[in-house]
């Protein structure tokens, strides 16, 4: 049964974040697509008739079933923290969790009406209190946003694509569907990691919380400076083939690589935007209302120009130089795919060979 109200602080000294947005901790890419969604006429009505598609009732009567609710008599521990998360982020409505046997850790929320919370034995296991509480944190931080609706039609029609995989353009249809719900859904991902380290307030537990679900629980052989650096690797090493490579494996993913999420959570925890929040700057739920959905694109669209103008990836270097009208793209695009030009006498000075070294990215 979903609760309303707190009834109890949190169980350590951490702020708290009245009548806090989502928008204060939503990734540009995430929060446009959402604001544009909440925005469009008739959108509740729409999503409210495809609900009486969806087999939610189906899912909440499997997890009653087969899996252990969270409660004060079960796995009191995790409803404890569900309760500070909800506290923090002030939520009012605390929702249904459950603990599911599955030797792979992994955690989600879903559901149209109110969300569910599902966390796997294998993810309980594997961390720490603190580290636990980051994770509870990324999932309150899901239902706050209302990713819950999404993810559930996308796991809707990931499994309708498999049904229908017969049907060749009826497959192709839905799977572009699924495609851009995927990628949103990715950017998502980003904007719970940040909600979880607004409640968990540890930004050395969502490291490390994030570190082990790359590489189980070895910390005694892990190193969160090494692990930020192989993101860095991960985004500057390779060629045009490398860059097309990256995009393959991710296009099947909902969730970005570790190492990436990582590194975009320490970013954003170094962030000027990330201390004002702290402070208690931060736009509140009632002015919702009033955000505009052309300042959210543009906001989104100045971002990933940043990106693309920032990033060391083989390709976004390309698509920067295309866009600041750099000559010879012909034999640009043959460096990029063969990889030559990327040694030291591509530069063409001396201090070129600079950027092969480097350690393991310093952490604050």
């Amino acid at each position: 049964m979903t609760e309303t109200g707190f009834g109890q602080a949190p169980a350590r000294d951490r702020r708290r974040f009245p009548g806090i947005s989502s928008r204060t901790y939503e990734h540009p890419a995430d929060r446009s697509a959402l604001v544009a969604l909440r925005k469009l006429s008739g959108f509740d009505t729409v999503f409210k008739a495809l609900s009486g598609l969806l087999p939610e009732r189906s899912l909440r009567l499997l997890f009653l079933s087969d899996s252990v609710r969270v409660g004060e008599t079960q796995f009191p521990h995790l409803y404890a923290m569900l309760r500070d998360a909800c506290y923090i982020l002030d939520l009012e409505k605390v929702p249904q969790m459950y603990v599911q046997q599955d030797p792979k850790p992994n955690a989600m929320c879903i559901g149209m009406d109110e969300p569910i919370i599902v966390v796997t034995t294998a993810l309980v296991e594997l961390l720490d209190e603190e580290e636990m509480r980051a994770v509870v944190g990324h999932e309150v931080g899901h239902a706050l946003s209302g990713h819950s609706v999404y993810r559930t039609i996308l796991l809707f029609l990931t499994n309708l694509a498999l049904k229908v995989a017969w049907i060749p353009l009826g497959n192709m249809a839905i799977m572009a569907i699924v495609t851009a719900l995927r990628e949103w859904f990715r950017k998502s991902e980003l904007s719970a990691d940040r909600a979880g380290l607004l409640v968990g307030q540890d930004v050395q537990a969502s490291m490390r919380g994030l570190m082990k679900i790359a590489g189980g629980n070895h910390l005694h052989e892990m190193n969160v400076d090494a692990f930020l650096a192989q993101a860095e690797e991960y985004e500057a090493s390779g060629d045009l083939r490398d860059s097309v490579l990256k995009i393959l494996n991710m296009l099947p993913r909902t969730h970005p690589f570790t190492t990436v999420r990582a590194a975009e959570l320490k970013k954003w925890a170094e962030s000027r935007d990330f201390q004002r929040i702290m402070a208690g700057h931060y736009p509140r739920r009632d002015e919702d209302k009033d955000t505009s959905v052309t300042d959210s694109f543009r906001e989104s669209a100045a971002h990933y120009a940043d990106s693309v103008r920032t990033s060391k990836d083989p390709l976004m270097k390309l698509v920067g130089d295309i866009a600041g009208g750099a000559g010879d793209l012909g034999g640009k695009l043959r460096d990029r795919f063969t990889g030559a030009g990327s040694g030291p006498a591509a530069g063409g000075g001396p201090g070129a060979e600079g950027k092969g070294g480097g350690g393991a990215t310093e952490q604050g």
